[in-house]
Parts: C-alpha cells; structure tokens; sequence
C-alpha cells in the first residue's frame, strides 16, 4: 500500500526544516522555542489544503513568523495575568515573599489552645454553654440570646459571665 506523496508545501517545508529552526532560534533565543513552533508549522502544513501557492517559502516564514507572534502575545498576557494575581495574593518584605499561613509551630499552639477552650467549655452547665455559644460565637445580642432561650436578659448577663469566669480560670491553670 502505497502513501500519498506529500504536498508540495509539506515537501518544501520538510526540505527547510533545518533552516527554519536556525532561522527561528536566533529569533526566538531559545533554541528548544524554536523546535516547538517548528514542530506546529509541522501540524498547521500538514493539515493545509494542497491548493497551490505562490510562494511557498515566504508562506512558510510567514506562518512562522505569525506562530511566533501568537506565543509572545500569549505569553505576555499570562505574565500580566499571573504578575495581576500576585499582587493581589503574594505579600512581600524586603523582595521576599511573605507566606499567608502562621508558622508551623503557632499553629500548632493555637490547636492546642483551641482544645483547650472546647474543653473548658464542655465544662460548663448546659444552659451557660448555651448562653455562651448563641451569644459569643453566633452573634446574637443580649436580649436575641435571652428570647431564643426563654429567660431574662438578666440571667443571659449572668451565664455569660460565668462562662467567661470559667474560660479564664480553666486557661489559666
């Protein structure tokens, strides 16, 4: 079985293909650049339709020339875009980059004081952890926690502070 003969433009450009790389690398500067755009004029020539053209080594330099646009292009807007997202993202002291997350061993103490307080807590009578937990951790006002739970603002102000008595005394220790 006998394989179609390669278009003419295929032909030419598999003849120049050395040519074209050495041509691109000064170009480019980069001569591993150079063998990826000359590897997709590869793909763009082959895929072409055999019509005929005029002249086809200037189409070939052209198509290069026009490859090698498209990736400067590209990748200026992929610096702009990731240079936009640093600085945004990436804090910076000194020309070193600052990291958002607390070191190693603070977190580790702030786990182990969150434990702790969980803890204290749980040691509370239900009604105060309750007091304490609408209160402090969900937001509600005085008198919003004192109406969810049915009793006086007074007795809110009361469980709150004995909550509050406990965490420091338990913390303390």
């Amino acid at each position: 079985m006998d394989a179609d003969p390669p278009s003419p433009l295929l032909a030419l450009y598999l003849a120049k293909r050395d040519e074209l790389k050495r041509y691109f690398t000064v170009r480019m500067r980069s001569a591993e650049a150079a063998e990826d755009l000359v590897q997709d004029m590869y793909l763009k020539v082959s895929a072409a339709s055999s019509e005929e053209i005029g002249n086809a080594a200037a189409f070939l330099y052209r198509l290069g020339s026009n490859l090698m646009l498209d990736r400067l292009k590209s990748q200026r807007r992929s610096l702009a875009r990731d240079t936009g997202w640093r600085a945004v993202t990436v804090s910076t002291l000194g020309g070193q980059d600052l990291a958002d997350e607390p070191a190693a061993d603070e977190a580790a103490a702030a786990r182990q004081r969150l434990a702790l307080i969980i803890e204290a807590l749980n040691g509370l009578p239900p009604a105060t952890r309750r007091a304490f937990r609408l209160h402090k951790l969900e937001g509600l006002t005085h008198a919003q926690t004192a109406e969810a739970m049915g009793l006086s603002r007074s007795s809110i102000e009361k469980h709150i502070s004995a909550a509050l008595k406990h965490l420091v005394r338990t913390l303390a220790a």
